[in-house]
């Protein structure tokens, strides 16, 4: 029992096909060899009584039978057919069963063994029975003269051991036939279980069981999503993790699965995409796509989806922190060049002028907090503005938000207004950054029409049209990286209230004009 756990699906596959052939091909042996002892049969009945009635049609035989010796001519007679027609036996017989004819010399004038009555009243009789030569099968006929009357019977047989022995003779041909499908049956299920050994690599059944079980686990229970492509770009596996990221349900079988746009690129990607960010619903995903090979075959494509929307809100979060602490260290560089220039001042005598410069300054800063918080109610994108401002400051670039500016408490997530803004501003500034001055970026936020409207505009280079309508597909920038995430990011969001996302293509500078239905629900 321990030898065959070890065998292989394709060992016990291929022995478990020979027995059932070996014992179907016995079976039909069997069958046939009992058809062919049945057709014998058969045959010896209809042989026998064919060659009855021709003799008792025999005009020679009748006349021998009006003879004062019938043995005389009938015996040659019937020994000559009995050769001839390879019968074991031909008696021909009075009516009272004395025998007229008969194999063995010794048993003519004697009475015939067996059952004459049907034949006497006209019928033909068959029949196997023990006679003087053993158990044969043997018919009785009528001879009839011109008048009608029964002068005598005949009666032919073929002892059963021929009969056997003709059935042994077509016996080599039956084994021969039985060895030869056993053969081809061999080959056929040895040709099958080294296909199946090839395509198993020889493992038994225990062994792919508990594989399956295993990989079946481990492929549900990774956190990263799990995408298994055939080579005619058949859906061969998701795991549930993928399901999870590409919002696909759960109950939809693997074939009726239509994946993302971006998913679908990437799979058949010419040049295998390596860390690629993808937008899926309200999720920043970075896909890695590699093709499946095994002894030198491509199997397919696999593509890994690790979920980064959390670690791109803190970077963004860092990000931001960063600008800030850096706007905060230029700041406060400043306010003590500004400080050690008041505190000289008044040191020379010039108090009064030292007080009207400390003024200018402190209404300048608390002018533009003024206009940020008065015009944008939402806590959150306030700060923001006056984030950037500073980080603009930082740059080079002067950050206006537009007077007529106004948002109220909005009914839309902050998170979507500070993803919109925060994204829009920094495309602008990098793209202003190099450009000649004037370095301007202005924030126009407000509310009209059950809408958020929020547009930016920079002094920048502008857009052709060609980016323009490229603008918040995956991938541009305005640094040209091919790797860019914000307008796109910003297009989903737009999508997901049912909104709008533009870019104007200019040569004087980007407008890129987003709004927000109120009403719509992400």
């Amino acid at each position: 029992m321990p030898i065959i756990r070890r065998w292989s699906i394709a060992r016990e596959l291929f022995v478990l096909q020979v027995l059932v052939v070996t014992l179907l091909v016995t079976a039909g042996t069997v069958g046939t060899v009992a058809l062919a002892a049945q057709d014998a049969q058969h045959a010896a009945v209809e042989e026998v009584t064919a060659v009855a009635e021709t003799i008792a049609l025999s005009p020679l035989v009748v006349t021998a039978l009006r003879s004062a010796d019938p043995t005389q001519t009938l015996q040659p007679y019937a020994e000559s057919v009995r050769k001839a027609t390879g019968t074991d036996f031909i008696v021909v017989m009075a009516p009272d069963r004395t025998r007229y004819t008969h194999p063995t010399e010794s048993l003519i004038r004697r009475p015939f063994v067996g059952s004459i009555d049907k034949a006497l009243a006209g019928g033909t009789v068959v029949e196997t029975t023990t006679g003087s030569l053993g158990r044969s099968v043997r018919t009785v006929v009528p001879i009839r003269d011109e008048s009608g009357a029964i002068t005598g019977l005949v009666s032919v047989g073929i002892t059963t051991d021929e009969i056997n022995r003709r059935l042994r003779n077509q016996l080599p041909a039956v084994l021969l036939a039985t060895l030869a499908a056993l053969a081809l049956a061999a080959a056929g299920a040895w040709l099958l279980s080294n296909r199946l050994r090839r395509q198993t690599h020889g493992l038994g059944p225990a062994e792919m069981r508990r594989m399956y079980e295993y990989y079946d686990a481990v492929l549900h229970s990774v956190r990263e999503g799990l995408l298994v492509v055939d080579r005619d770009g058949r859906i061969a596996l998701i795991n549930d993790e993928a399901r999870r990221l590409l919002g696909l349900p759960d109950d939809t079988p693997v074939g009726a699965l239509h994946l993302p746009d971006e998913v679908a690129e990437l799979l058949t990607a010419a040049e295998p995409p390596a860390d690629v960010p993808v937008l899926a619903g309200d999720r920043v995903l970075v896909a890695n796509q590699r093709a499946t090979r095994f002894d030198g075959r491509t199997l397919g494509t696999v593509l890994t989806l690790r979920d980064h929307t959390e670690l791109r809100a803190l970077t963004g979060e860092l990000d931001s922190v960063r600008g800030l602490t850096e706007a905060l260290r230029a700041q406060a560089h400043e306010a003590a060049n500004r400080l050690h220039t008041v505190l000289t001042m008044v040191e020379l005598g010039r108090a009064d002028e030292a007080v009207r410069l400390a003024t200018a300054e402190l209404e300048l800063a608390q002018q533009l907090t003024d206009q940020v918080v008065g015009a944008v109610a939402e806590p959150a994108l306030a700060a923001l503005l006056l984030g950037k401002s500073a980080q603009a400051a930082e740059r080079g670039v002067e950050l206006v938000v537009d007077p007529v500016s106004r948002l109220d408490a909005s009914r839309l997530p902050a998170r979507d207004l500070l993803t919109v803004v925060g994204n829009l501003v920094d495309n602008a500034l990098e793209a202003v950054a190099g450009h000649p001055a004037p370095r301007r970026v202005t924030v126009l936020i407000t509310e009209e029409d059950a809408e958020v409207l929020v547009r930016v505009t920079d002094t920048g280079p502008g857009m052709t049209p060609d980016e323009a309508a490229s603008a918040f597909r995956r991938g541009w920038t305005t640094k040209r990286e091919g790797r860019g995430l914000g307008l796109a990011l910003v297009r989903q969001v737009a999508e997901r209230h049912n909104g709008s996302a533009t870019a104007l293509a200019s040569d004087g500078g980007a407008v890129i004009t987003v709004r927000l239905p109120v009403g719509a629900r992400p």
